[in-house]
Order: C-alpha cells, then structure tokens, then sequence
C-alpha cells in the first residue's frame, strides 16, 4: 500500500492510500475555500457527568446533494470535488465541517460553576472506501476491505499521537434512515479528547471481572461463552467470530471480534486483516439480503483508549440496524431515549436463523424452537407463532430437504392458519346470516 499526503485548498490534509505502488497523486486542490472553522465548543454536564459538542458551524454542511454534485466524487474536469484526483482506491481527508479539531480561535468563557467550558479540540476525518459513487462496502473485493482496514489502523496511530486525544472511533453511517447527509460510499472517524460514555462504561464492567477472576478479560470470555453455545453464531473463520449479543439492543445487531485479545486494530496480524474482509463481506451482504433492500446500518469499532486501561479492551466491530421489519424502523422513543433503557422487539437467539445459510435453516430453527418459552394457544412454525416480527422477512426455509430462501408469509403453517382463520370467518358469516334470516321470518 503506498500512502501519499498532500494538503487542500485551505490546509486541511488529504491522504491517498494506493494499491498501486505506481500510483501519482500530484493533482493540486484548485479550488477557492474559505478557512475551516474554528474548533466547537465542548460542555461538561455535571449531572450525567459526559461531555456534550457545540459545533453550529455543522448546520450549513452538505446535505444529501444530487450525484453530480456529490463532494466524495473524484475531480474531473471543471467539476472540482474534495479528492483532487480524477480516480482513488481510498482516501482520508479532515472534515471540512468537523464537530472535532485542533484549530482553537479563543477560549471559550465560563457559563456556570458547574458547567465547564473548553475547546473541541481534536480530529474528524472521513473515509472513502471507493471512488465509486453507486457502490457499497459490500460491493468491495476483499483486497479493498485490506486497504481501509490498513487506513484505518493508520489513522488509528497517527491520531492518537496527537496532544490530548484519548480515544479513536472509526465508523460507518449506511443509508438515510441512520442520518447520512451524503450517499457515497463513506466511513468516519473521530479522535476525541475524552474517554466516551460507552467506553467508560465497557471498561468499569471489564474492571469489575477482572478483579473478580483475577485478570480475566470480560469480552474475550463472553466471546468464549457465545462460540461454546453457538446459539448465536452468525459465521466465524480462523480468526474471526459473528455472533448476535444475547443482550442485543437493536433488532438485528452483530458483533464482529478476533479471537486473539487485542486492543484495537493496528495490532491486527497480517493474517487476522485479510481474514477479516470476506467474513465482513459475506455479514454485510447477508444484511442486505434480508428484506431485499439496501439495509441501513451503523458499523462502530470499539477500540481500547489510547492511554488508560488498554489491557481491559478487546477490539470489536458492532454491526447494527434500526430497521426490525420491511416497512417498520426501530426508534429511539421514551424508554430508550429519556432513561437510556433499550427494548429489542427481536429475540436474539432467532435473529441468526434469518442471517443464516438455507443448508443450516432447518437445525437452527429447530434448536431456536426446543428453546424458546412455551406458549399457549400457538400454532404453526417456531418463526411465525413465536416471532410475528419475521413475517415480510427473507428468511430461509428446507423444503423436502432442497434449502431455499423464501418469505415467511408464504410459510406452509403461516397460510394454513390464515385458511383456517378465513374458514372460520365464512363459517360465522353463514351462520349469523340464517340467524338474521330466521329473525326476519318470525318478524313477519
């Protein structure tokens, strides 16, 4: 991979990642910017005790722009994007509307006593996978997901060097109904001057365990525990492992983890990065394939701080969707957003039978079905009597042992049960007419 840095129009950098080690990268920025924007502003809200982002300066960024303004494309011509390049393998660029940088214009002052008042400092970057505009990480050959795996343990060292940066988050938003404000193909990251919420939150339950077990590390035995039971396995190789968190939040979440215990991903071997991206692939296209749409999601990795508590990590990446059925998305209401107290409509030990290969349907169905809570007055197969949420999801079914994909709608069971519900209907309907009819003579 050759790496080429070059700075923009108005200073911020831009790095080439190359596949080539050919490839020349000596086309200036010749557009006319203005500055970047002076660092936000960041909060302390003593009563939750996190930090919150002022950044106004983001409510003027670019907002879903039609594709032939599209600021990800490659420059061609007269029509001068933010890649100076006319073709790119993978770039990384600072945000040109950052909620994070190192460009402070004054101190902020003081607003309370209790509410400290600081500077944003830190770095947003964004990633571009593909100079394609109408692609998708799915769509990336492996050798691909090897180069932005390979950028991003870059960036991942080369941010946390900076002056007061404590932790890296490299991530991508997929689709509008996540909140994309652009359409290509893109990833982010961001170098906080603070530990986060969620990370803090990891780390203090890892710091518990171990003083429990005495150095055990928490994830790398939950992960133990899931490849033991394998209710939840999604897919695995040598080095990876998939699985469906037994205590998902979002309907259909997985976790995506190394074997071997490492803190984030530029300590990944040569080995675990290449077999990183056809395992990924394959997750992401199953995602896809699930309700015959391009399935909206977040992919967040979860690395360990650059400098506390860097033993108590263990790297992973989280794949999740907001969307629980074809036509119906997961919100955030009251419960999850006022008390912070997440309610999955989706059973985590089911949600791998949707993921899985129609070969492996039947025996995951049957041992989703011998362990699921008895109910009465249910009918039918395991999915639809025990999981309604699955009807209009592609899900695999085995027919006479040849396996295929098909819509759980039309499952055997499921129709039987709305032929027995319309017969039943007809059935009434005959008989409260001959009780009108019987009435009406006796009236006359």
């Amino acid at each position: 991979m050759k790496r080429t840095a070059i700075d923009l129009a108005d200073g911020r950098e831009l790095i080439y990642f190359d596949e080539r080690d050919d490839a020349v990268r000596d086309q200036p920025d010749r557009r006319d910017l203005p500055p970047p924007p002076p660092a936000s502003q960041l909060r302390y809200d003593p009563l939750t005790d996190e930090w919150v982002a002022v950044a106004v300066h983001r409510q003027t960024r670019t907002f879903l722009p039609p594709a032939n303004e599209c600021p990800l494309d490659p420059s061609v011509g007269d029509r001068l994007t933010e890649i100076p390049a006319p073709d790119y393998d993978v770039v990384v660029f600072e945000n040109r509307f950052p909620s994070l940088s190192g460009r402070v214009a004054e101190e902020p002052e003081e607003i309370t006593p209790f509410t400290t008042v600081r500077p944003g400092l830190g770095r947003c970057e964004v990633v571009c996978f593909t100079s394609d505009h109408n692609a998708s990480f799915a769509s990336l050959p492996p050798r691909r997901v090897r180069t932005v795996l390979d950028a991003l343990a870059d960036r991942t060292e080369v941010l946390g060097e900076l002056p007061g940066v404590e932790q890296v988050f490299c991530f991508e938003n997929r689709g509008v109904e996540i909140g994309v404000t652009l359409h290509h193909p893109h990833g982010q990251i961001y170098a906080y001057p603070f530990v986060t919420p969620r990370t803090r939150a990891l780390l203090a339950a890892a710091r518990r365990h171990a003083e429990r077990t005495g150095g055990g590390n928490l994830y790398a035995d939950v992960l133990a525990a899931e490849r033991a039971t394998g209710d939840r396995v999604v897919t695995e190789n040598e080095h990876w492992t998939a699985f469906v968190p037994a205590a998902a939040r979002w309907p259909f979440e997985v976790h995506v983890a190394p074997h071997r215990v490492v803190p984030d991903i530029p300590a990944l071997s040569d080995h675990e990065r290449d077999a990183f991206g056809p395992l990924y692939l394959d997750l992401l296209r199953r995602f896809d394939g699930l309700f015959d749409m391009p399935m909206p999601y977040i992919s967040a990795w979860h690395q360990a701080p650059v400098r506390v508590d860097r033993e108590l990590g263990h790297l992973h990446l989280q794949l999740f969707s907001i969307r629980r059925a074809t036509d119906k998305l997961k919100y955030l209401a009251g419960s999850e957003s006022g008390m912070g107290v997440f309610i999955n409509d989706i059973s985590p030990e089911h949600a791998p039978i949707c993921f899985a290969p129609p070969e492996q349907a039947g025996n995951r169905a049957r041992g989703a079905r011998d362990r699921a809570p008895r109910r009465e007055g249910t009918a039918g197969c395991a999915r639809h009597s025990r999981e309604g949420w699955l009807i209009g999801a592609r899900v695999p079914q085995v027919d006479r042992g040849q396996p295929s994909w098909t819509r759980l709608a039309s499952c055997p069971s499921w129709s039987t049960r709305r032929a027995d519900r319309s017969d039943a209907g007809r059935r009434g309907d005959t008989r409260r007419t001959e009780a009108r009819r019987q009435s009406a003579g006796g009236l006359r």
